[in-house]
C-alpha cells in the first residue's frame, strides 16, 4: 500500500509560497522606485544665463512689444505677444530665449514659460540686426490677471 500524508498536512493551506511571492513583488518594486528616484530621467536642464550672457543682455533691445487676443477656429483664445528684438552689441547670436511670466491678479505667479525668440535655424540676431518675434499661448490659466507677461532674458548663445 501506497503511504499516505497525514490529514493534518492535507488540510494545512500552502501560505509559505503566496507570502514568498508577494514578498518577492515588494522588493522588486521597492528597488525599482529607488532606481527612478536616484537615476531616473529628469527633465532637461533649461541653458542658464551665463555670465558672458549677463554682460551682453544690455545690448539686447526690445520694441514695439504689445499683446493681442484672438479666438481660434476651435473657439479657443490665443493670446499673442508680438514684437522686435534688436541686437546693438558687437557680437552674432545664435538663439535668444525669454521666460515670460504670468500672473494673477494677486501678484503671484500662474505660469512662467521659457520660449525662444531667435533661433539658429531662422538664422540667428546678427550685430545691429532687428528681428520680429511672435509668442503664441493657447493654455494660459483662468487666473492669469489679462496683463502683459513680464519678459525677462533667460538664455543667450553666441
Amino acid at each position: 500500500m501506497a503511504s499516505r500524508k497525514p490529514k493534518e498536512v492535507l488540510d494545512r493551506p500552502l501560505l509559505g509560497i503566496p507570502l514568498m511571492i508577494i514578498a518577492l513583488i515588494l522588493v522588486i518594486g521597492g528597488s525599482a522606485f529607488w532606481y527612478v528616484l536616484k537615476y531616473g530621467a529628469s527633465a532637461p536642464k533649461a541653458p542658464v544665463l551665463t555670465s558672458e550672457a549677463k554682460a551682453y543682455v544690455r545690448y539686447l533691445k526690445l520694441a514695439d512689444v504689445e499683446m493681442k487676443a484672438h479666438e481660434s477656429y476651435v473657439k479657443q483664445a490665443i493670446v499673442e505677444i508680438v514684437g522686435k528684438i534688436t541686437n546693438a552689441g558687437e557680437r552674432p547670436l545664435k538663439q535668444v530665449q525669454l521666460n515670460c511670466v504670468f500672473y494673477d491678479p494677486y501678484g503671484q505667479v500662474v505660469l512662467r514659460e521659457r520660449v525662444a525668440i531667435v533661433r539658429a535655424k531662422a538664422g540667428g540676431l546678427n550685430p545691429g540686426e532687428t528681428k520680429s518675434f511672435r509668442l503664441a499661448f493657447d493654455s494660459l490659466p483662468a487666473s492669469w490677471n489679462n496683463a502683459m507677461p513680464q519678459l525677462v532674458i533667460a538664455s543667450i548663445d553666441f
